[in-house]
């Protein structure tokens, strides 16, 4: 009877502890929605229209699921990447870098692996190299960083900023080189279409969401598993929150925070790969523009927690997924839901005026998101 009630105030503990870490971001959310509505009342538009054509577009019916599945899923490994440098005290700004180094290797793992060798591969060699290959990639591009800032204080935020031009122009210049698809019908800088043995099979028949969203979910769970029930996530929360009293209670803050940039990069690279195996089925010059960026604002959404981050991914998808139906009822620009997205990003970053307007009394909790030069 004692353990049941003692099992029965821990539920009731996590599940306050839950509602009250998303009571901010879903006032932020409600208090973006009605600014919006304002403005789009000053442009000339109709508010209900809108978010009637915006929620029927990314929820209305089976394919309009299905697209926001397929939209939330790098969200959520990016974001994923984001919060998870976030614990540990680092600011990774590298994600659109990082994905698209693991795009541009697990495509060239998809189509160029078999000419190498000279036959094809089954399906489960194949498919599972591509994706790993790209993953391990984004590891390796940001572990660069990680072993900069561990061993010469270098700031992960400029090293990251600088990282993404190095990659993106990297990729631009093999997309339009040795990588190219020499198709005479292409005139764009993409790769060759990966193998059939590299391209991961979708769920549902006439639907384009694929396992990549199932694996998108499970990846999120052992996020939160690696966080709060293994030790090298009580090292990185650790480092993260105080790394010199890390550091007296004897971790390794350095290896702490090359491994937490390296899995950051990691989770960056698979959502690069996924795109590639999963949907695109070939790696193309700017189709993932804008995920790693996107991806600061869902971790921050999602408090760095990662059922925050998944919620968040699929409120960013679904936003972007209905945007055009919303553009069809009403003739409104696109543009509205970006705007959108900074509105909720700035009412959860400036929390201060959330609490005000809805008068809830802080609990003096400061988010630290980096560490200053060197530090």
């Amino acid at each position: 009877m004692q353990s049941e009630k003692r099992s029965n105030s821990l539920t009731k503990q996590i599940l306050r502890s839950i509602s009250e870490a998303g009571l901010i971001p879903l006032l932020a959310i409600l208090t973006a929605v009605v600014v919006g509505g304002i403005i789009i009342i000053i442009v000339g538009g109709d508010p209900i229209r809108a978010y009637t054509g915006l929620i029927e577009g990314s929820f209305g019916s089976t394919k309009a699921l299905s697209e926001t599945a397929v939209w939330a899923t790098p969200y959520i490994f990016a974001g994923l990447a984001v919060a998870l440098a976030f614990k540990g005290g680092l600011f990774n700004i590298g994600a659109e870098g990082q994905l698209a180094v693991g795009a541009v290797f697990s495509a060239l793992i998809g189509y160029a692996l078999p000419e190498w060798l000279g036959f094809s591969l089954p399906i489960y060699i194949h498919l599972p190299l591509a994706i790993i290959v790209g993953m391990l990639m984004g590891g390796i591009w940001a572990g660069i960083v990680g072993v900069l800032k561990a061993y010469t204080g270098g700031h992960e935020v400029i090293n990251t900023i600088m990282m993404n031009y190095i990659a993106l122009n990297t990729t631009s210049f093999l997309l339009n080189g040795v990588m190219k698809d020499r198709s005479p019908t292409n005139v764009i800088a993409r790769t060759p279409l990966i193998a059939d043995s590299a391209r991961m099979p979708e769920i549902f028949d006439g639907l384009r969401v694929h396992w990549g969203f199932v694996l998108a979910l499970l990846v999120a769970f052992l996020i939160w598993w690696l966080l709060n029930k293994t030790t090298l996530g009580f090292e990185i929360r650790t480092v993260g929150l105080n790394p010199d009293a890390a550091q007296y209670a004897g971790i390794n803050v350095k290896r702490t925070v090359i491994l937490t940039m390296a899995l950051s990069g990691m989770l960056a690279g698979l959502a690069g790969s996924i795109e590639v195996t999963g949907l695109n089925y070939r790696h193309e010059l700017g189709f993932s523009i804008g995920y790693g960026y996107d991806a600061i604002a869902i971790a921050l959404l999602g408090k760095s927690h990662p059922l925050g981050v998944v919620l968040a991914a699929f409120l960013f998808a679904a936003m972007r997924n209905g945007a055009t139906r919303m553009q069809f009822l009403t003739q409104l620009p696109v543009d509205l839901i970006s705007m959108l997205q900074a509105l909720i990003l700035l009412f959860v970053a400036a929390d201060a005026i959330v609490r005000y307007i809805y008068r809830i009394k802080s609990k003096g909790e400061r988010v630290v998101l980096t560490r200053g030069w060197g530090g």
